[in-house]
Formats: C-alpha cells, structure tokens, sequence
C-alpha cells in the first residue's frame, strides 16, 4: 500500500489558504473521505504524486487527454505558440483554425465561438437561446451537470452532488424560476412538459451521454423524442458536448447517435488540457450573438493562443491516429473484466460504458437517471476507491462522477487494474 504522508500535510497546509485545499469540489475526497493526492506531474497513462507514488490514472484531468499526459506533439505545439507570447487581446490566426477544424469535423455546427470554460460555454449558449427564441424556459434533467450556472445548479450532478448540494446557496429563487428538472431518460415526463409549456420553452439542454451522475446512457426513443419536440414547438436542442466531444466518436455523440442538436457546447479535449471553451451550432442561431446580434458575450482571454495552439494539436493528433477503435476494444475488455471480478465476488452492481467513458456504479440495477443513481452503495464504493489508490489505481473520487481511458493505457494496465479490484473486491 502506498504512503501519502506528505499529501496530507500539503492538503493541509492549502486548507488554510483555499477553502475546502481544493480549487474545485470533484477534487475533493468529500464523497470518500481522506485527503486527495497532491500531483507533481503526469506522463502518458500517468500521474505522479509528492509522496512519489506513480498512478495509473483514470481520470486524464476529468476528460481532456484522451492521449494521455505529455503528448509530445501537443507539448511541441504549446512551446511553439509560448515563444510569440501568452495572450493579445486580438484575433489571431489559430484561433480561426480550430474553429474551422471544429466546424468540420461536429456536424451540427455551422459557426463557434471559442470561451474560457466549459461553464461558459453552457451560460452562453443559455443566453442565447433565450435571446434568440424569445422565450424564457430551460429544460434540464436531474444529474446532468452543465457548470455552475446559477439557472443550471438544480439536481446538478458532479460535485453538487456528491457533496449534496444540488441546488446552491446563494443561488436566488428567481435565478431558477425559468428552469424545469426533469428525470433523464423519461420520454412521457418530457413530452406531458412539452404539452404543457411547449410555447414558453426556449431550450432543452442536457448531456448527451452523462458523466456526472456517474455515466448514464441515453436511450434511443428519449434522444429521439427530444428532437422531434424541440423541432415541433420551436425550441432548441442543446447538447453539452463539454465531456462527450472528441472522446465518445470524433464527431462527438451526435455523431454516434445520429442526433443534430441545435446548438453544442464543448471543452476538455478540444482544449487538449487547457482552460478552454466552445458553443456552436446552427449559423442563423450563432449569428444572434455581438457582434453580429444583440445576444451580448464577450471574454478577454477567449480563443487564447496557448490553449488553441493545445487543442488544434490534440484534434490533429486524434484525426491522423484514429485511436477510437483501440479505445473501444480497451475500454469494453476493462469493463467486461471489472464486472467478471465484481460478480464472482458477490458485490452487485452494474458497470455501464460509451466509448472510452464508464463507471463501475454500486448498484444492482441499471442506472438509468438520477432516482436510481443516487440509490447507490456509496459506501462501498469509497471503500472500494482507497482500495484501488492503495494499490496505484487513480480513480474519481466519487460513485456520481465517470472515468476515462486513454489512448496510452496498455492491455497490462488494463490487466494490473483488473487483478487490483479483485483483491479490493475480496475485503468488500
């Protein structure tokens, strides 16, 4: 088992100076308990600690490197655009590529415009929407997790939920009026809503694949249905595409699902690792937005040349490589073994997968929205998560969160994960 006694003491010392030592609660072990790893660095499937402990990471900072850590060509690419300078305020030349590429490659989308975070892609393509409709309604769904968006942060998942805050102080009551929680995956509750308000709904957003009340599949007569409503009263379908794009098909789960959303928001791997954002989609949709419409939004720092420079690098990467039948291959050995292991030990459950995306849920029934997500063992599964970190296994800490696997994982990794859980497996 590995040691993490200078962790702890640097947790605490950051607990004095950041509220909670972390700059984001999925960081935080408050769904497990303990301290979280302190990372000095990582390296393709790996994460390194203070304590000099290697990790065999699963979660590729919660999506984006989907290459792994340290990709030479994405690292090359950031060095290359730090030499002419670290941000300018102006337009340059990169950024229009990645935009060009993006267009090409999802095909809803007509027109993007690149933001800072996944948060403000969804804040903006809400703004929009509204703006562009007329009307004022949001439709959301339970355990989809779309940044802390005051009008979004209801039944939001992810960190929200792990810590059990769904719906946030400080969130006014009228920040929320206008937004409606639904139960993902419940085609009659969607269309009794559409019945009812139809006329006053500007946009149903959700994750076309979620990964933040743990990984839950959508099924194909709610995808379906969610298209031919939006299309027949007016409103329009946003995907958030923030984990799903670029990891569960290269067109991302539209691509996959054969669904055209209105609008989509993306980040994690179209930044390649950093701070990025992007929301695009239809061209008379996007042309609402300054300084073309009256829709306003703006960012000093969007379309930022070291974050463009890494994310153009990793999309070229994955276009020339094509990793994602070797991912799928990987990824359904894991979780097929996982399941194996679990089941001979007697511990139920169920472990769902899109692409590269799953999560072992302590759950003996099929996870299908957020009333049955939240009805988990999560008790178990904390103690199956220091299990596997006591034997190198980096996983999310949290039942309500999914993990990733890379292009750089090896079939012995997926060997050495599987014979780990095994042996956590026989002390649960």
């Amino acid at each position: 088992m590995q040691s993490r006694t200078k962790s702890r003491e640097h947790f605490e010392r950051a607990s004095r100076s950041i509220p909670g030592g972390v700059n984001s609660p999925a960081r935080a072990f408050g769904g497990v308990g303990g301290h979280p790893s302190i990372i000095a660095r990582g390296d393709r499937q790996y994460l390194y600690d203070i304590d000099g402990n290697r990790l065999l990471d699963y979660i590729g900072s919660w999506g984006p490197h989907i290459l792994g850590h340290r990709h030479p060509e994405v690292i090359a690419a950031i060095t290359q655009a730090l030499e002419t300078g670290t941000s300018f305020g102006a337009p340059t030349e990169a950024e229009t590529e990645l935009a060009e590429f993006i267009v090409h490659t999802i095909p809803s989308i007509e027109k993007v415009r690149m933001v800072n975070s996944g948060t403000e892609a969804t804040m903006s393509a809400i703004r929009l929407a509204r703006g562009f409709t007329g009307r004022s309604v949001i439709v959301k769904f339970a355990g989809c997790y779309h940044g802390h968006v005051d009008s979004l942060l209801v039944q939001a998942g992810s960190g929200a939920l792990t810590l059990g805050v769904p719906s946030s102080p400080g969130v006014p009551a009228g920040c929320t009026a206008d937004t409606v929680n639904l139960e993902y995956n419940d085609v009659q509750e969607l269309s009794d809503t559409f019945a009812k308000r139809g006329s006053e709904i500007a946009a149903v957003i959700l994750e076309p694949v979620v990964g933040n009340m743990g990984l839950v599949k959508p099924t194909p007569e709610f995808l379906a249905a969610l298209r031919e409503l939006c299309t027949r009263h007016g409103a329009l379908l946003i995907f958030d595409e923030v984990m799903t794009g670029f990891r569960v098909a290269f067109g991302g789960a539209q691509e996959l699902f054969g669904i055209k959303p209105d609008l989509t928001t993306l980040g994690k791997i179209v930044g390649g690792g950093m701070p990025v954002g992007a929301y695009g989609g239809r061209a008379d949709v996007m042309d609402a937005i300054s300084p073309v419409g009256p829709v306003y939004q703006a960012g000093t720092l969007s379309g930022n040349p070291l974050a463009m420079a890494s994310g153009l690098a990793t999309l070229r990467v994955l276009k020339k490589t094509n990793p994602y039948p070797e991912l799928e291959a990987k990824s359904a050995r894991l979780c097929g073994e996982l399941s194996k292991a679990a089941t001979a030990a007697g511990i139920p459950h169920t472990c769902p997968r899109v692409g590269s995306m799953f999560t072992l849920f302590f759950n003996p029934e099929p996870v299908t929205g957020f009333r049955v997500a939240k009805t988990s063992d999560t008790q178990r599964f904390a103690k199956f998560f220091h299990g596997m970190l006591g034997r190198g296994i980096y996983l999310a800490c949290s039942q309500f969160e999914a993990h990733f696997v890379s292009a750089c994982h090896t079939d012995e990794d997926i060997d050495a994960t599987v014979q780990a859980a095994r042996e956590v497996f026989a002390t649960l």
